[in-house]
């Protein structure tokens, strides 16, 4: 049989090339628009990225100039603060001077001679002040007044006695008399000149009397005495400090206290209280007693009173000290105390001060 011969369809040619092109077309253009959407997008990712950079470069500026700001406001307020308290100062110094000339005026006093007096007066103790503290830096390590103990000794101790503003606090209380209980009452019964004259009040007088000696000349104090209630030495200066240079007025200090007599209950609520209330505040603190407080401000309910009841008293009279400031302690004997020491001892290291129970012989 014939082989028959395969026809060929021109339009099945024609359609598959159609085809072909359309479908490279359609390629093509795919791979023409894929192409330059990516382009465009890394351009505008680029430009988007360094438009956040010198954004974040803006607000970093801005937060240091804010920090700048408010540390400029809160100086601004310190100066503020500064400003009103002195203010204040001034407006009350301003007060009292004219309270004081009203004052003057209604006793008599006239705008002349009584005024230039005062002021005579005024300069002539200021130039004495100015004397004696320029002879103390000429003569650095020489004390204020003189003391000498037995034998002309020098003494030696821990004691740090520094301070612009020195607060001597003395246990005048009837213990202050003897170092044992039955001694204590003896002695309490007997003529007052017998009671000034006791041994151990005689040591403690010296030891007030060597303190105030060892004052740097440049310095104020005061001498405060308490038993139940506590006050200055001399009363005419509650709530003032007194200065080391006026030698007349130290040794009238020291003398007052000899003429004080012994006597009542120990107090240290009251002897604490009293140091607040010193302009400023002390910057060094003396402490001449025997043992731990009998009473508080309340007088005590019964005759006696227990070892735990005085270490009570004496840690709530702690509390009412100034805080920062050194306490320094000179503890007499007596009997019957024997927690005394070591909570005195706490006390001294503690306030950064010093603790001594110094022998029958000293100063």
């Amino acid at each position: 049989m014939a082989r028959r011969k395969r026809q060929a369809s021109t339009f099945n040619l024609s359609f598959l090339d159609i085809m072909s092109c359309g479908f490279g077309a359609v390629v093509l253009v795919f791979l023409i628009i894929d192409h330059s959407m990516e382009v465009e997008a890394l351009t505008l990712n680029a430009e988007v990225f360094s438009e956040i950079d010198l954004l974040e470069d803006d607000i970093e500026q801005g937060q240091l100039g804010l920090v700048a700001l408010r540390n400029a406001l809160a100086s601004v307020d310190v100066d503020i603060v500064e400003a009103q308290g002195l203010a204040t100062r001034v407006t009350e110094d301003l007060d009292r001077y004219e309270a004081l000339i009203a004052s003057l005026e209604e006793e008599g006093f006239t705008d002349t001679t009584d005024v230039e007096a005062l002021k005579a007066e005024i300069n002539r103790l200021e130039d004495r002040v100015n004397k004696l503290r320029e002879a103390a830096k000429e003569e650095a390590g020489q004390s204020a007044r003189d003391f000498t103990g037995d034998g002309n000794r020098q003494y030696l101790t821990g004691l740090n006695l520094g301070g612009n503003r020195i607060a001597i606090l003395v246990d005048t209380s009837a213990s202050m008399l003897a170092d044992s209980i039955v001694n204590v009452i003896r002695l309490r019964n007997m003529d007052p000149e017998l009671q000034r004259s006791a041994d151990k009040w005689q040591r403690a007088l010296n030891t007030v009397d060597w303190l105030t000696s060892q004052l740097p000349i440049n310095s104020q104090y005061q001498i405060i005495a308490f038993n139940t209630e506590a006050q200055p030495i001399l009363s005419e200066t509650a709530g003032k400090w007194l200065e080391v240079a006026d030698a007349p007025q130290l040794k009238a200090a020291t003398e007052a206290l000899r003429d004080r007599l012994p006597s009542g209950g120990t107090n240290l609520h009251g002897a604490f209280d009293a140091v607040g209330t010193l302009p400023g505040g002390p910057d060094n603190i003396f402490l001449i007693t025997d043992g731990l407080p009998t009473q508080s401000y309340e007088p005590p309910r019964r005759t006696t009173i227990s070892g735990r009841d005085r270490l009570s008293l004496f840690r709530k009279a702690v509390q009412r000290l100034p805080a920062g400031v050194p306490v320094n302690i000179i503890l007499a004997p007596m009997e019957g105390d024997p927690m005394a020491a070591s909570e005195f001892w706490q006390l001294a290291q503690v306030s950064g001060g010093s603790f001594m129970s110094p022998s029958r012989d000293w100063p």
